[in-house]
């Protein structure tokens, strides 16, 4: 039922896939320039296999699915076509959410994970080739090393200091090679994490705690520091946000289990603490407490600000009071920011949280070939004729609590084959055969419009995601073709492929997962079918439908 690449005991070049997220920067170029030039050529006149390269545009779209609104295609340059690049957009939902779009766009045996500001050196596909190569059965991952290039000629800031901290992380995806088998195993990243923060550490523990190993390799990548504006330390104050949400899911030892080290939280507590105390003491009158109060918080405070300017810059140095100051107002708000992210963190997760992949709520479902007979442009009611024990399938979804969708495409509007009025006669018609569906999404659009509704986009799912109140991640979606499945994967949701004669062979090839008729994608659903809700609506009596 499911259809994967059969895993080889000896990866070779065409058993690994890039996958690339990024929101656009300049430096994504610079990294296709580098693997490009660092993958070898065949003997002769012959070019070994190339990998597939999937970049994943995560640029945020507007909610608005009008065409004009889409952002303009990525410039991939000469080496996006010389990869074979394919691009799969993601609409902004975040890097974990991003890279998994990726990885479930290919079937590879490997899916090696770069970030968009690397540049891979020479012979780093050699040496990622005998990474893999020399993972046993049991690796599930094998890491990269990092190299950030720090200057010769004065200390880091502050900014430059925490990209190279990335030399020392574990498990850091910049660089991060996992088997597929692994990342199907734990339904590859949390989406919950929205940020470029914790997803790659929390990936790595549930890896490990479903039996794979993870293991540094040889091969190297070079990761410049990020350029950074003042504020930037102070906006990464956020990612407090998804420390609680590490908390809720691996328990208290999480940061031991996940080498993150012991974090500064305590002293930011205590900070904000005694400049509270100082502030309610001079309110209410005592000014000696509110004394003692200001200096430890005064104290607290320089002592930070002298933690983070010691190592850096000098007097003299090009940037010096530029740094001084950026360090000296950020001290100041950061452990404000930290605490009060922390605590709106753990406040949203107070009522615990699901482990990953959480149940679905909602089953999507294509129109033409999916529920009913195919029939062309159909702008007609009497023709629609629904497709066998679709009904009964239905049924058993109702009962179960899961809320049902249709997401369609109809570019018989804008071809001026059909009408809207027509659309929605035959969409009317469907609901009178097969019941009601709790939320009808439709694409008028042509293909040449580039819309961000019409599938393979995201759009349709996106919009039957929030129509119903779910996320994304709890749909699925069932649907003929490859525009589905697509759709599906870009909007993060489960999918399942049930071909019919219309649909090809690389198409079905290409899909994770592939049932004979609906009842069998049914089957498969069930285990992860949501069990809070309860039995609804049926559609028993509807006329026509058995």
């Amino acid at each position: 039922m499911t259809a994967t690449t059969p895993e080889t005991s000896h990866p070779t070049l065409d058993t690994w896939a890039v996958v690339v997220p990024t929101v656009g920067r300049p430096s994504l170029r610079l990294l296709l320039d580098s693997l490009v030039a660092t993958l070898p050529l065949g003997s002769g006149s012959e070019p070994s296999p190339l990998p597939e390269v999937v970049v994943v545009d995560d640029r945020p779209v507007p909610a608005s699915p009008q065409p004009a609104e889409v952002p303009p295609p990525l410039d991939l340059g000469q080496a996006g076509a010389r990869l074979h690049t394919e691009v799969v957009r993601t609409g902004g939902r975040g890097p974990a959410a991003a890279r998994n779009a990726g990885w479930r766009s290919t079937r590879a045996t490997w899916v090696v994970f770069l970030d968009d500001d690397v540049e891979v050196p020479r012979h780093w596909a050699a040496g990622l080739a005998s990474d893999l190569a020399a993972a046993g059965p049991g690796v599930g991952g094998v890491q990269g090393n990092l190299d950030v290039p720090l200057p010769e000629s004065r200390r880091p800031t502050d900014a430059e200091r925490n990209t190279a901290a990335l030399e020392g992380a574990a498990w850091a995806t910049a660089d991060m090679a996992y088997r597929r088998r692994a990342l199907e195993d734990v339904g590859g990243f949390d989406e919950r994490f929205p940020r470029a923060y914790r997803e790659d550490a929390d990936l790595a523990l549930r890896v490990r705690d479903a039996g794979w190993r993870l293991v540094r390799g040889v091969r190297r990548t070079t990761h410049p520091p990020r350029p950074s504006d003042g504020a930037a330390s102070l906006r990464a104050q956020v990612g407090a946000r998804d420390d609680a949400l590490m908390r809720a899911l691996h328990g208290r030892r999480w940061r031991e289990r996940a080498a993150t080290g012991s974090g500064r939280l305590p002293w930011h507590v205590a900070t904000v603490g005694t400049a509270a105390l100082a502030v309610t003491a001079a309110a209410a009158g005592r000014r000696r407490t509110a004394a003692v109060g200001a200096g430890v918080w005064a104290g607290l405070t320089a002592d930070f600000l002298a933690r983070r300017l010691v190592p850096g810059p000098r007097p003299g140095d090009r940037g010096f009071g530029t740094e001084v100051w950026r360090m000296a107002w950020t001290s100041v708000a950061i452990p404000f920011a930290a605490v009060g992210h922390r605590a709106a963190g753990s406040l949203a997760r107070r009522g615990g949280v699901e482990p990953w992949p959480p149940p679905i709520s909602a089953v999507l479902l294509d129109r033409d070939g999916t529920l009913v007979h195919d029939v062309p442009y159909n702008g007609d009611p009497t023709r629609v004729e629904p497709l066998e024990d679709v009904l009964d399938q239905l049924d058993v979804l109702r009962a179960r609590g899961v809320r049902l969708g249709v997401v369609s495409n109809q570019s018989g509007v804008a071809r001026g084959v059909l009408t809207r009025a027509q659309v929605q006669a035959v969409n009317d018609h469907v609901e009178k055969l097969l019941g009601p569906f709790d939320t009808w999404q439709v694409c008028v659009h042509a293909p040449q419009d580039g819309c961000w509704c019409r599938k393979p986009a995201p759009g349709l799912v996106q919009a039957a995601a929030t129509a119903l109140g779910v996320e994304p991640w709890r749909c699925a979606v069932v649907g003929d073709i490859g525009s589905d499945v697509a759709a599906g994967i870009a909007a993060g949701a489960e999918t399942v492929l049930v071909p019919t004669a219309v649909t090809r062979r690389d198409e079905v090839d290409d899909a994770p997962v592939v049932a004979p008729d609906l009842a069998a994608a049914v089957r498969y659903l069930e285990p992860r079918l949501s069990t809070s809700g309860t039995s609804r609506r049926t559609s028993a009596g509807q006329e026509g439908a058995r």
